[in-house]
């Protein structure tokens, strides 16, 4: 992937504001993990590193470990069963380790890489992130969602000075797990449109070149999608690269505005329910994949009318309350005020035919659905151990979750 070129396309952008990122070199190639070492001393990482990973990614990524300590690095090792759940007290443990180090390397994708991220940035360490999985759009993130008490936050992170993927290990990694990753991206058109919606009703700040960048790529895959979960090196680096563009998008604008909608925040509330209940949630992305068709679909509904009545909001927060049980504290702080409260309900209407537009612009509901069929997606609440039950009590109180401004939250304010 060209950095300079992307660079210089953002240079003097339209919006008016400087973009940039802290990423130095994204290293890809087939068989590259021998080069790993060579790859962290030639961007100025130092002789002692924390590795972090767990069983799963350190075999998929094998060699790796030995390019370290060949190059000359001296290794703290911080390696679980099998991470799944990017906790607070994983990025303590993970600062406190650090403190003596030079810089982290998180071998993996997902949660590995969230709790990594979050603990070099308060540690102000240099970090490498070596992929094994194109899964998530997160590798190039500024930010990181960690779950404490059982609740999802996304804290400002750090962006990784270096990138490592190889394309051998990409491209035979799961299935499923590739899967994810086409179902990570699909969701950006709904976080595309919520950005755009916000910035129309909001004034919230908007760029349309950032959010031009997470387009391309997403549209690119569905391009490739009956090809995702073949074990092609080619395919499997269009697939990462992709995400890696949505996430460098996120950098350059200092949100997850441009890869993250309220199909995120739909995600998470099942997780967090699940998580409630003592059970894990399938993979990030594939649940991002089946929220994005149930938003998708009432998107579609609200692009359908003509004009809209606009009405004072009316919540039944014993109601809320009630959903989310042990959860509510924190979404109590986050609704003080309602969101709501923050612009002038009135612009819905009058920006109701641009919003209408906004939505047709994407592709629709059944042709998402189709394209990630094709690329081995589950489609289906049920296919992810979501209940009905549980599906539709997130349909109608995810918007709560976060302080942000969705076409979903704003559904309480227009009939």
């Amino acid at each position: 992937m060209d950095l300079t070129a992307i660079r210089k396309r953002f240079k003097n952008c339209s919006c008016g504001r400087e973009h940039d990122f802290s990423i130095k070199e994204i290293a890809t190639g087939s068989g590259i993990t021998t080069e790993t070492g060579e790859i962290l001393k030639r961007n100025g990482f130092l002789g002692n590193l924390l590795l972090v990973a767990d069983e799963n990614t350190l075999e998929a990524a094998d060699g790796v470990v030995e390019s370290l300590e060949k190059a000359g690095f001296k290794l703290k090792k911080r390696i679980y069963k099998d991470l799944r759940v990017a906790e607070m007290k994983e990025v303590e443990a993970i600062e406190e380790l650090l403190s003596e180090e030079d810089g982290v390397i998180s071998v993996g994708s997902g949660s590995l890489n969230d709790i990594a991220r979050l603990a070099a940035a308060r540690k102000n360490k240099p970090l490498c992130l070596f992929a094994t999985a194109p899964s998530m759009d997160g590798f190039a993130s500024y930010c990181a969602p960690i779950t404490d008490g059982n609740f999802k936050i996304t804290y400002p992170a750090k962006s990784p000075e270096v990138i490592v993927a190889d394309s051998k290990i990409l491209a035979s990694a799961p299935a499923f797990l590739k899967s994810a990753g086409f179902g990570d991206m699909v969701g950006k058109y709904v976080g595309l449109i919520d950005w755009k919606v916000s910035a129309l009703v909001s004034g919230e700040y908007y760029c349309d070149e950032v959010a031009s960048l997470t387009r391309e790529a997403v549209d690119e895959l569905m391009l490739i999608a009956d090809k995702v979960t073949e074990n092609d090196e080619e395919t499997a680096m269009k697939v990462f690269e992709g995400l890696v563009k949505t996430g460098i998008g996120m950098s350059l604008v200092k949100t997850s505005r441009p890869a993250s909608g309220t199909e995120h925040i739909l995600s998470h509330f099942w997780e967090c329910k699940k998580l409630l209940d003592g059970k894990l949630s399938d993979f990030h992305g594939r649940k991002v994949g089946v929220a994005t068709l149930l938003i998708m679909k009432e998107y579609e509904k609200f692009a359908k009318k003509e004009d809209v009545v606009i009405r004072d909001e009316v919540i039944d927060w014993e109601e809320v309350k009630k959903a989310y049980g042990a959860l509510y504290p924190e979404v109590e702080k986050l609704n003080n005020p309602p969101i709501s409260h923050e612009i002038d309900i009135f612009s819905i209407k009058k920006h109701w035919q641009e919003i209408r537009n906004i939505v047709k612009e994407m592709p629709g509901e059944n042709v998402i659905r189709e394209k990630m069929k094709a690329a081995g997606c589950p489609t289906e609440a049920s296919e992810i151990d979501v209940s009905e039950e549980l599906k539709e009590l997130g349909m109608k109180f995810h918007p709560h979750m976060r302080h942000r401004i969705s076409l979903m939250r704003l559904k309480f304010l227009f009939e």
